[in-house]
């Protein structure tokens, strides 16, 4: 979903049939940010290279994972897990669907982040896989291993999720709730710890994937400081048991800067951020 850098100063509607809003003066500057992003992840070799890149690395560690009956990913998971069948937990926006053409609408209309604008996007069910994304999550299931899905749509959008998955290839396990959603659960917020202590508790799981720090760990809606610690405290699981995909669009990390700020305020809070010389 679109980001708080990007957020114009204007309100348009999502049914808009013209575009051409206009955005305040302090807006243009730091809507770059995600509209380069979005042109990035759209138009880039390079974005589609590391997709392929972090997903052939991902198949290569399955194998490893999967010949080690102690292996875990979770943090969630205690040991003596050689019981348990095995799965992988992958986050769904940006890690195995592409939502940049929402992204791009917004920015061509100029619209700030819509929860409508969005609700009607996920209904679609348009969004494309991310490049390897269905071939190794085909791959996994081809070897037994339970594919499960953590997303932070909500749990009124789990349906259409499904669909959207299910319509484009992806194998969605009828045994187990193999999608789940903020809120499908009471206990389950946006911190995705409690879900996957859920698939933890029934699974032993072999990869994380995903395209933010709390794809991973718990305890990421924390300041720079805090969350470069949290990061480098795990420092040893990034390309063994966790895989990372880029985002530079969005995602925990703008929270990190902006404290929830938005608008002129964000802005202010980005650039005081930046690192010169």
């Amino acid at each position: 979903m679109v980001g708080v850098l990007g957020v114009a100063l204007v309100t348009a509607s999502c049914t808009s049939t013209t575009p051409g809003a206009q955005v305040g003066a302090a807006a243009p500057i730091c809507a770059a940010a995600d509209l380069d992003g979005t042109l990035w992840r759209q138009t880039a070799v390079e974005a589609e290279g590391l997709a392929l890149q972090a997903y052939a690395l991902a198949t290569l560690r399955l194998q490893k994972a999967l010949a080690d009956p102690e292996w875990t990913a979770a943090l969630e998971q205690e040991g003596g897990v050689s019981h348990l069948p095995p799965a992988v937990i992958l986050d769904v926006d940006e890690t195995v669907l592409d939502t940049s053409p929402f992204e791009a609408r917004a920015l061509r209309w100029g619209e700030p982040f819509d929860p409508a604008c969005w609700q009607q996007w996920v209904e679609r069910g348009q969004a494309q896989p991310v490049p390897a994304a269905l071939e190794f999550c085909r791959c996994a299931a081809d070897r037994g291993v339970a594919v499960v899905f953590i997303s932070n749509r909500g749990a009124d959008e789990e349906e259409a999720t499904r669909e959207n998955l299910r319509r484009a290839g992806f194998p969605l396990d009828t045994a187990l709730d193999s999608v789940l959603t903020r809120g499908e659960r009471p206990e389950w917020g946006s911190d995705n710890g409690s879900r996957r202590g859920f698939v933890a508790a029934s699974h032993r799981v072999l990869l994380l994937l995903g395209d933010d720090l709390g794809d991973f760990v718990s305890g990421t809606r924390a300041g720079l400081a805090a969350r470069r610690e949290l990061a480098q405290t795990h420092s040893r699981r990034w390309g063994r048991s966790w895989i990372l995909l880029p985002n530079p669009v969005y995602g925990s990390w703008e929270r990190a800067i902006t404290g929830g700020a938005e608008g002129e305020d964000a802005c202010r809070l980005t650039f005081e951020a930046l690192k010169g010389y």
